[in-house]
């Protein structure tokens, strides 16, 4: 019936087009009597949608108030604006246009048809929902889900939820982005979390209007891993309350969030580790120096020459603790040469087979040499590159408490493009790479993101300090290379290191300190260190090397010594951090009036720091902090020969 009524209203329209003899408002009022009797609220608006004629359904259905097509349809769709427009558009280009819009329960049918150039007949017919495939909730009631057809197939994951949380509707972007597709019925709390509050109670004061909305970054429940970004704002559809929700997919943002806060961290604590070093430097100087003081005067036979020596090799192990942590921020002193790693693996193996326990075996393969490829020269610290792979390879034992096998090898590697793996990007180039392989228990996937954080340990409480594996990460990186590990639990652990092939010429070796006896200096030396245990140290050995030693507590006091014209000064030993005028920037003054005076840079900091201003001090050495007795005098020894 509702399909003959139609066609006559086609007709009528058609015939009075063809005739052209009727005023037009008469003949829409002619027409729209054949529609007053239907039973499906039926409309004739103008271009903005207002409302010329309606019938009774329509009246009733939608109330009398209504003075716009909008307004009665705000009850089925969230833009009917959008919606009205649209089909406009087709009927205009066709005559005539159709949309479904499924909501409460049943199929509200909107069909508009182009009436002459400025008016539109709508008809809104009511169809009931198919049975198949029907969505239940919970209780075996058919969910109360309701996707708009105008907001199915936005590109948008939007939501609706009801005050009480019920979704109302998913539309598939939605759906697509949280259950792959599916439809469900669900709550707002049974999707989300992560507020530090129920997510219900934020949905609650949006939809009350105690809350005006906003964004929140929310886990979607069930995945701990997964996190959507929900833009959530309170609307009325057809007098009921809700909240609307913009859904987009915010994991990738979140991931890069804790990677920059981690960063962040990592940053403060090398900082942090910077200054305690230091500062331990300088209480380790004087710990040491005093032993070395006290060893003068007792000798093996004496009773407390063992007391001594223990205090004496505890120094140097807390030294090398405190190394650790420089290595981590990167901020220790290194002195690189160019090396070559089949070398210091032939020299080391000796070593790290001592290491080895019973049932672990070590094993050393070159890869390349096979096909004629020769292992590329790197520039690195040959002592430092050592204790990285002494550490990896007690680590590769500790991981095998049942035995195994571990596996060194080096190879030539060259990338034709850039290498991008684990938040790093090894530019394309020559590298050699080694790797340290063990068949033990391996690591889990979660614990390898922190697996290079300083004091994080897969060992057993009072089995590892944490600082290992960060410490081996701040060499690699301080030498211009990459780490990266690659684990299966239950397998075992791979560590790879890639060192950039050095190009240059080749550097000579930086010449170890040997520790010969002293021989009687001669000379004036000026002392200034703020650390007052550290300057009684320095001075107290200085002088018993022969040497005439004036002290200075501070860069200012220093100056006003060198005031005095007729005062010879041989040596400028000096800290280089020190409250007020820092080291090299009272160096620099002294020399416009002593431009020969040699000078001994002391610092518990890398030399990376000071290099820039060391470079514009001539003449001048560095001696980091912590040292011994002989490692003074001979630096001081050595500079003024």
């Amino acid at each position: 019936m509702a399909g003959l009524v139609l066609v006559a209203i086609g007709l009528g329209i058609a015939f009075w087009l063809m005739l052209g003899r009727r005023p037009k408002e008469a003949t829409n009022l002619a027409a729209f009597r054949l529609l007053a009797a239907d039973p499906a609220p039926c409309f004739l608006t103008d271009l903005a949608g207002q409302l010329i004629l309606r019938n009774e359904a329509a009246e009733a259905r939608f109330g009398a108030e209504v003075r716009a097509l909008h307004q009665a349809l705000e009850r089925h769709v969230l833009s009917p604006g959008e919606l009205m427009l649209r089909l406009q558009k087709a009927a205009e280009a066709t005559g005539s246009a159709q949309e479904d819009l499924i909501s409460h329960g049943v199929i509200l049918r909107l069909t508009v048809h182009r009436a002459s150039e400025d008016r539109f007949f709508w008809r809104a017919d009511e169809v009931d929902l198919p049975r198949e495939g029907q969505v239940y909730d919970r209780n075996d009631r058919p969910a109360p889900m309701a996707v708009g057809s105008d907001l199915e197939e936005v590109p948008v994951a939007i939501m609706t939820f009801g005050p009480d949380g019920v979704m109302r509707i998913a539309n598939h972007a939605a759906r697509e982005l949280i259950w792959k597709g599916e439809i469900r019925a669900a709550m707002f709390h049974d999707l989300f979390e992560g507020l530090g509050r129920p997510v219900s109670e934020w949905l609650a004061d949006v939809v009350a209007g105690r809350h005006p909305g906003g964004s929140e970054v929310l886990r979607v429940r069930g995945e701990e891993e997964r996190f959507l970004q929900i833009t959530l704002r309170r609307y009325v559809d057809g007098g009921r309350p809700g909240g609307l929700a913009i859904l987009n997919d915010a994991t990738r943002l979140k991931t890069m969030e804790a990677q920059f806060a981690q960063s962040q961290k990592m940053q403060a604590i090398g900082q942090l580790a910077g200054g305690i070093a230091h500062d331990f430097n300088n209480l380790l100087t004087a710990i040491s120096g005093h032993c070395d003081l006290l060893l003068l005067r007792h000798g093996r036979e004496d009773s407390d020459f063992a007391d001594l020596e223990q205090i004496r090799q505890n120094a140097n192990r807390a030294a090398s603790l405190v190394g650790q942590l420089l290595a981590f921020s990167r901020k220790q002193t290194l002195n690189p040469e160019v090396i070559d790693l089949e070398d210091v693996l032939a020299d080391l193996t000796h070593l790290l087979n001592r290491l080895m326990v019973d049932k672990v075996e070590l094993s050393l393969g070159h890869l390349g040499r096979d096909v004629g490829k020769s292992l590329g020269m790197i520039r690195a610290d040959k002592r430092q590159v050592e204790q990285v792979l002494i550490n990896l390879v007690v680590n590769a034992r500790d991981a095998m408490p049942n035995g195994g096998s571990i596996r060194i090898e080096t190879e030539p590697v060259t990338l034709a493009e850039d290498m991008k793996r684990d938040r790093a990007t090894v530019p394309a180039g020559d590298y050699t790479v080694i790797r340290v392989a063990d068949h033990g228990t391996g690591i889990p996937e979660h614990q390898l993101r922190q697996i290079f954080e300083p004091f994080f340990t897969t060992k057993r409480v009072g089995e590892g300090t944490g600082l290992g594996l960060s410490m081996a990460y701040g060499i690699i990186k301080q030498s211009g290379g990459y780490i990266f590990v690659d684990s299966v639990v239950g397998e075992g652990t791979t560590f790879s290191l890639f060192f950039p092939v050095y190009e240059g010429d080749e550097l000579a070796p930086v010449a170890e300190v040997r520790r010969v006896a002293a021989k009687q200096g001669d000379g004036v030396i000026l002392l200034v260190e703020d650390e007052a245990s550290v300057r009684a140290f320095a001075s107290r050995a200085l002088s018993l090397r022969g040497y005439t030693v004036l002290e200075a507590a501070n860069a200012e006091e220093a100056l006003a010594k060198l005031d005095d014209k007729s005062l010879h000064v041989d040596l400028f030993v000096t800290d280089v951090v020190m409250p007020g005028m820092d080291g090299p920037a009272w160096v620099r003054r002294a020399h416009l009036d002593r431009p020969g005076v040699k000078v001994v840079f002391m610092s518990g900091y890398a030399e990376d720091g000071l290099a820039e201003d060391q470079a514009r001090v001539p003449n001048s050495v560095f001696l980091p902090k912590p040292f011994s007795l002989n490692d003074l005098t001979n630096t001081v020894q050595g500079l003024l020969s």
